[in-house]
This record gives structure tokens, sequence and C-alpha cells, in this order.
């Protein structure tokens, strides 16, 4: 069985870790550095790294800040922000990224997702969508870190891009991001039903019992979180105690 995967997320803004409610409100979490430090010593699985300015004010991923957080952890390491073309990932990659994530620019060019793929393997590409549910047009995909509305359906765009060749869906709901009320389990269900790689729930995370439900209720792969784990408010420890006792396969 495979094991279900805990990521915390550091969202980058000036150089700094932030954590916003619903994208907005931003306030400062701390120095990158010294968390991704301490989440490689804490157990967490991997990590996500996005730069959430730099796709709207179109300036490249901080790629010295990437190298910086790459020396000093052990585990896998996703980043994300402003990544349009095939040398922007290189770079990214030869500052010590495992992994990239894509959105803004994938749905801008979907053929992007298919080079990528092609020049590094799907293994090394994430397709990032963030989404929102409306009464009246349902779960659709948002770009430019949340603030333009698509005409792109979730579940569709998800399966188009796994087409395409991405080896990961970094699912966020933008109705659920920063209220601590539980990831979206009704679209994470959707998606992970309707795609073959593994699919990570980010938005909501308040609990322990969140990351139960999101893995043993939507089948995500793995579970994301930012501020509650920033803040100290859970630790990563004591929640794959918690999943284990559960019975759901973790690393510790």
């Amino acid at each position: 069985m495979l094991t279900k995967r805990i990521i915390p997320c550091l969202d980058i803004k000036d150089g700094r870790t932030v954590k916003g409610i619903q994208f907005e409100n931003i306030r400062d979490a701390g120095d990158p550095v010294e968390l991704a430090k301490w989440y490689a010593e804490q157990g967490a699985d991997e990590l996500v790294f996005l730069d959430i300015t730099a796709t709207n004010e179109d300036r490249k991923t901080f790629a010295h800040l990437v190298r910086d957080i790459a020396r000093h952890i052990d585990i896998p390491f996703t980043v994300g922000g402003g990544i349009g073309s095939v040398a922007d990932v290189e770079v990214l990659l030869q500052n010590g990224a495992d992994k990239v994530s894509i959105n803004s620019s994938a749905i801008k060019n979907p053929q992007l997702v298919e080079e990528l793929a092609r020049h590094f393997g799907s293994q090394c590409v994430t397709v990032a969508i963030d989404t929102k549910y409306k009464e009246d047009t349902g779960w659709k995909v948002y770009t430019r870190a949340g603030t333009v509305e698509t005409e792109l359906s979730t579940v569709d765009w998800a399966k188009q891009v796994v087409d395409l060749g991405a080896g990961e869906i970094l699912l966020t709901s933008m109705n659920n991001d920063g209220t601590k009320a539980g990831f979206a389990l009704d679209i994470t269900g959707e998606v992970a039903r309707a795609v073959s790689v593994p699919v990570i729930a980010s938005g909501g995370a308040g609990s322990m019992a969140h990351f139960a439900e999101a893995f043993l209720q939507a089948n995500a792969d793995a579970a994301l979180a930012a501020s509650l784990f920033h803040f100290r408010e859970l630790g990563v420890p004591e929640l794959k105690q918690y999943l284990k006792e559960q019975g759901i396969a973790v690393r510790v």
C-alpha cells in the first residue's frame, strides 16, 4: 500500500513565508529557510514552495532562495511560481528543486505541460489547480493566483493536463483555503476518481481529522497545509501518529 504524504506549503512573497485566507489578507509566517529545515526534521514527506506573486508580477521565482532551502533539507521539494518554459524549469532543478508546479502558464499554454513532461519526465511535473465553487457555475478553474475565473471545468481540466503528461495534481479549493473548516472533499474526490495520477488535497486543513477525511473519503494521495503547521498549531509527528491510529499508511 502506498503511503499517504503530508506536505507543508511555503507561500513566498518578497522572500518571506506568508499565509492568507481565501487568497487574501496575507500575513507573515516566518523565514522560509528556517521553516523548511524544521519541517524536514519533523518528518514532513515533501515540501511545496510557491512564489505567490511571481506570476502576477511577471518575475521569475527566486532561484537563490530555492537553492538556500534545498541545501538545508533532504526531502523532495516542489517549486512553483512564474514558470513558463523549459529554461525556467532547468534553472530551478539546477538549484535543487525535485519537481515543478505550474498553474497559470499551463492554462495559457496547455502544450507547456507536454513539453515539460517530454523534457524532464512526468514525475517532475505537477499541475496546480485553483478551483472555486459557485452555485451557478459549479467548480471552475481560476488563474493568476486565484484572481481570474476561467471557463474550465475543474474535473475536465485535471483530465486534460494528465493526458498531456502531468504526473501529479495539486488541487486547492479557494472556498476552503485558510478557513480551517476542512478540505473540499467533494471536488477532491471527483478529481481523484477522474485521473490516474496522485492528487494532493489543499485548502482548509484545520484539524487532524480533516487529513484523515481527505485520505479516507476523498482518496487523496497527499494533503497539504500551511498556517496550521507554520503557526505550530499542529505538528507533523502528532499528525502522522494520529493517521496511523486511523489505519492510514504513513511514513513515520
